[in-house]
């Protein structure tokens, strides 16, 4: 059995899942293109892919600043310092992650390549069984009933 002090997992999956879900959108967009949208209607959801890119960016950092700020650190190869509840984890428990699925779903209508809607949401799956929930262990043995009390205010991903 795992004690408090050790960290959620020994290797950083998260950014190795996001990369991996970049490159197989952008192989599978070169070698097995899907149709997509032309005219009007495609720029105007580019300007929203971009949007969603500009969010999913600005929430990941956002998020990283309040780690910063409290003291415990980003990565999950390291234990938990504080519970952190406030801040953009006051609307999800995992912003960082929700914030890199969120611009790999932006990148779809950028880059014309639906690829990248499949990729978004396998990594956010990936990310779902190989990253949260261990940590979620993790805060559940460091932090007890106050985590518990946080997760049930506010929601894995959004």
């Amino acid at each position: 059995m795992r004690t408090a002090d050790q960290p959620p997992m020994r290797f950083s999956w998260p950014p190795v899942i996001l990369l991996s879900a970049v490159a197989l959108a952008i192989l599978l967009g070169t070698m097995a293109p899907l149709p997509w949208l032309r005219g009007p209607f495609a720029e105007f959801l580019a300007g929203i892919g971009a949007l969603f890119i500009v969010g999913g960016a600005t929430l990941a950092v956002l998020a990283v600043t309040r780690f910063r700020k409290t003291g415990t650190p980003v990565a999950p190869t390291s234990a938990a310092q504080r519970l952190v509840t406030d801040g953009p984890f006051a609307i999800s428990r995992n912003p960082i992650y929700l914030g890199g699925v969120t611009i790999l779903i932006g990148l779809a209508p950028v880059t014309r390549n639906p690829w990248f809607i499949l990729a978004g949401f396998a990594a956010g799956l990936a990310i779902s069984f190989i990253a949260i929930r261990p940590e979620e262990r993790h805060l559940d043995r460091r932090f007890g009933k106050a985590y518990r009390d946080y997760s049930k205010r506010v929601r894995r991903w959004f």
